[in-house]
């Protein structure tokens, strides 16, 4: 869009002390004809771009102006980036920064470019949490959200298996925070103080923290801890979901399934064990159905699941649960079966 590129433009003039038109053109991604005019259009709308003439010549910006971009505190840049995400702003504390934010971002516009944020609201939104499902907003979110912020160190109390279970007691080193279908995860590094080495990363449910409490400021303790710069919080979510959707898949089922089932597949199971599943399936038979072997958490979950196939998948084993397809399958012909016809008049 023209607004976001002569915005880039006027940044990169403001970083540089001059640029050609070809320079910018092959940053921007236009033609030295559409830089031309987008300079012009600038220096209409005040912007103090000044072209040099010449074989040497180019853009740059008169003057030592500055956009008033620059005058973001860390914060609000921060939280500009989540602005996409609104619901998830306000359950971190963080929509009052999100909003001063973006209101200077607004201020450093030009004119007439100043409808461009109500513009893109309007036609992007998130709305992360699954259908059906609303959610709780953990208490102990916005402390934890604090603490990713500030790299601060914390004290957490965590209940194993919901509710019912037992405490444990964690020093957590909080890296980042991540949202999963209307659920707080939050990604830590568990200090070793026995040892030499830096500790494990671990992830927990925000919802199951039970405590949190800040640590820096207790006798003994950091401030802040050494932030480990080599950490990729999406890499490291991608792998840590995939072992946590293998870990539960404890029990397999054998199925055949038709064309129609093998597409449908991925939508009704975990994902990563339909394409296992299908990836190392053999051949079609003579009908273009094809048997898998699916990992599956349980025959109880498995069941749920497939049912959602109906006639486009076929349990071969375990027996116990094919037997209860069966039952299934039996109760069903019996409710869809045509009514018996009145006996006739004796």
């Amino acid at each position: 869009m023209r607004a976001a590129r002569l915005i880039k433009m006027v940044l990169l003039l403001q970083s540089r002390p001059s640029m050609t038109a070809a320079e910018l053109a092959r940053e921007l991604e236009v033609s030295e004809r559409t830089v031309t005019r987008d300079a012009q259009a600038l220096s209409e709308a005040g912007v103090p771009v000044y072209a040099d003439r010449g074989r040497a010549g180019g853009y740059r910006l008169v003057g030592g102006y500055r956009t008033r971009l620059t005058g973001l505190a860390r914060g609000e840049a921060e939280a500009l980036f989540l602005s996409g995400v609104p619901g998830a702003l306000r359950e971190m504390g963080l929509e009052d920064t999100a909003s001063a934010a973006r209101l200077k971002v607004s201020a450093a516009l030009l004119p007439s470019l100043r409808d461009a944020p109500s513009t893109a609201a309007q036609r992007f939104h998130l709305d992360a949490p699954a259908w059906f499902s609303e959610p709780p907003t953990p208490e102990s979110l916005s402390a934890v959200a604090e603490a990713v912020w500030d790299d601060r160190p914390i004290l957490a109390r965590y209940r194993r298996g919901g509710p019912g279970g037992t405490d444990v007691e964690r020093d957590l080193e909080p890296y980042g925070l991540v949202l999963k279908a209307g659920v707080w995860y939050l990604c830590a590094r568990v200090p070793d103080h026995a040892g030499p080495g830096p500790g494990s990363f671990r992830v927990y449910r925000v919802d199951r923290f039970t405590f949190v409490q800040a640590t820096g400021q207790a006798p003994g303790r950091h401030a802040h801890f050494a932030r480990d710069a080599g950490f990729d919080l999406p890499a490291f979510w991608e792998e840590r979901a995939e072992q946590f959707a293998r870990s539960i898949l404890r029990t397999e089922a054998v199925v055949r399934l038709s064309a129609e089932g093998a597409r449908r597949l991925p939508y009704t199971v975990d994902p990563v064990s339909a394409r296992d599943a299908l990836s190392a399936g053999g051949e079609p038979d003579e009908r273009g159905r094809v048997t898998v072997t699916l990992a599956v958490e349980s025959a109880e979950v498995a069941h749920t699941q497939l049912a959602a196939l109906g006639p486009e998948a076929e349990v071969l084993a375990p027996p116990e649960l094919r037997a209860r397809f069966a039952r299934d399958a039996q109760r069903l012909g019996a409710l869809y079966s045509p009514p018996h016809p009145p006996p006739p008049d004796a």
